[in-house]
């Protein structure tokens, strides 16, 4: 793949990626699937660009800056291990600060749980991802991959707070984060039983992530 190509693939990935970002777009489309459908097709679709854009990176040409050594992969081995716990605690849950989740109304800012850490629990999940695989891929197409991944993720959450301080108004917001900044950093969580079940999804998430990566990347993961 020349280096046009790869560009073209990322240029239609945040293409894809702004879907949410755009009101009128995400109204027709959810009008004409249903909320639960737009969701899962977003991901979906999501998903497909994420990989097509991985792939894309590893059929570009390849300029290598800096080689890889053994303990480039234990720190990303070690790293995804924290993403996948965080990404099991974060998804589905309600979190009126960031776009997904489920269940807004629900939201209690006096025990808010992973939110009390971070507003946007995923973008930071992307941003470590995105940071960790720079250790290891030294060429240049994965550098510009993981680094502007990884750049998206860091200026996405302003650009979610900017958009979800419109959607909710200045004052339910500051409301709502001055409650939640002012709760426990470790509180204690609705319940223990399905905070051990979101951690051990997690660890499944991460195992399968090892078993997969050969399959999916192309490239052991060990």
């Amino acid at each position: 793949m020349s280096w046009t190509g790869f560009a073209a693939v990322f240029a239609a990935f945040f293409l894809t990626h702004s879907l949410p970002l755009r009101p009128l777009v995400k109204a027709r489309l959810t009008g004409m699937f249903g909320a639960r459908g737009f969701g899962f097709g977003y991901s979906a679709l999501s998903l497909a660009m994420l990989a097509l854009l991985i792939w894309s990176a590893g059929q570009a040409p390849v300029v290598q800056l800096w080689p890889q050594a053994l303990w480039h992969r234990h720190i990303v081995q070690g790293g995804m291990l924290l993403v996948c716990l965080i990404l099991a605690l974060a998804i589905a849950r309600p979190n009126p600060f960031s776009f997904g989740g489920a269940g807004h109304d629900r939201f209690d800012p006096a025990h808010p749980g992973l939110i009390r850490w971070t507003r946007h629990p995923v973008l930071l999940a992307l941003a470590l991802w995105a940071g960790l695989h720079l250790l290891p891929n030294g060429d240049l197409a994965h550098v510009i991959l993981f680094t502007v991944l990884g750049g998206f993720a860091v200026i996405g959450r302003k650009l979610v707070d900017r958009r979800k301080r419109r959607d909710l108004g200045e004052a339910r917001w500051h409301n709502l984060y001055a409650a939640t900044t002012g709760a426990p950093l470790i509180g204690r969580p609705d319940s223990w039983g399905g905070v051990a079940t979101r951690l051990g999804l997690g660890l499944l998430g991460f195992i399968a992530l090892l078993w997969a990566h050969p399959f999916v990347i192309g490239v052991s993961a060990l």
